[in-house]
């Protein structure tokens, strides 16, 4: 099987792991034109309150800017923030004191690229899930590659069920009741902790290996 192409997304969702699963090989897009509303810098955490969006704030305007030029905006306290979201929605989860130090320790490295970051987070999730592939950034942007082309596939904008790459099977949630599917990738491991590659195996639909 060929490797795949695909953009980084920050904390990705369940569907964004379904299609890495069936690939060694990760190539992840660095040249492209930063896309707004869109998960490059955004993830979902299920609270008390229902699945709440969480965003990482950017520098400036970013119409026409490569990925890999995009800055993170520490001026405001967002990592602060976002961590007392995350210790609020999974404290009491069965596996977060076993992932929490190292995501920490990621959020508050504080990148100054959000390629950078989501990069490092890919890494994380990747040794949460017990997974050895390869990642690499695109050196150009390729119009067309030899490579499986997932890029701009999974979009905030579209509901994941009108895609055929997650069978969005049920597992116990801190607040899922009732269940809900497709959140970030860290739900189901502070959740499920080291049965989370094997939920994602089992999740990933027929779809997830077709080249779209």
């Amino acid at each position: 099987m060929s490797g795949l192409l695909i953009e980084s997304h920050f904390l990705p969702s369940l569907e964004y792991f379904c299609l890495l699963s069936r690939y060694e090989d990760i190539r992840l897009e660095a040249h492209e034109y930063y896309v707004k509303q869109s998960y490059r810098n955004r993830c979902y955490l299920l609270s008390a309150h229902g699945a709440e969006r969480h965003t990482i704030p950017l520098t400036g305007k970013h119409g026409k800017v490569p990925i890999h030029e995009v800055r993170i905006d520490y001026s405001v306290r967002w990592q602060a923030n976002f961590w007392r979201s995350v210790q609020s929605a999974y404290a009491n989860s069965p596996f977060f004191e076993h992932y929490r130090d190292d995501l920490h320790d990621a959020l508050f490295a504080s990148k100054p690229y959000l390629l950078g970051l989501n990069l490092d987070m890919l890494s994380l999730c990747l040794k949460w899930l017990g997974w050895k592939k390869s990642v690499s950034l695109s050196a150009s942007y390729e119009v067309k590659t030899d490579r499986d082309d997932f890029r701009n596939l999974i979009s905030d904008k579209r509901d994941f069920r009108n895609r055929t790459i997650l069978r969005a099977n049920p597992y116990p949630q801190v607040f899922g009741n009732p269940f809900v599917p497709n959140l970030s990738i860290l739900d189901l491991v502070c959740c499920v902790g080291p049965d989370a590659g094997r939920y994602i195996s089992g999740s990933a639909a027929a779809g997830a290996n077709e080249n779209y």
